[in-house]
């Protein structure tokens, strides 16, 4: 399982990527058809929809996060649960922590992301 952790993780960390987020087909190849997201604020997101607004925004000046606390679950053969804590660092501090989970499935014998949350959460202690 710990290969499979490092192989979800790093697709889910190129999502965070700038030139990724930049790129209609990067974004296109890692999030399946079908794809939903209920975003941190609250908002519902199709693929189409997250693929366009993520190509529209400047690349170079895109926030991106920190990310600790990987779990990495089995659903299925071929479905994996991926949750983390993520959050950014301003003046060297841990501000906008969010609790994250996404479902990764195989399709034709490539991960792609089928669903994702991001919900607020406090301060971890």
């Amino acid at each position: 399982m710990k290969q499979d952790l490092d192989l979800i993780r790093g697709l889910e960390e190129a999502l965070f990527k700038p030139a990724v987020r930049a790129s209609p087909e990067a974004l296109d190849r890692l999030l399946a058809e079908g794809f939903v997201e209920f975003g941190r604020s609250g908002g519902v997101y199709e693929k189409a929809e997250v693929i366009r607004s993520l190509a529209e925004g400047n690349a170079e000046t895109v926030d991106v996060p920190a990310a600790r606390d990987f779990v990495l679950r089995s659903l299925a053969d071929d479905v994996v649960l991926l949750t983390y804590l993520s959050f950014r660092v301003a003046n060297g501090r841990e501000e906008r922590h969010t609790l994250r989970s996404s479902i990764w499935r195989l399709i034709d014998s490539r991960w792609q992301m089928v669903f994702h949350q991001g919900t607020p959460a406090g301060q971890p202690s």
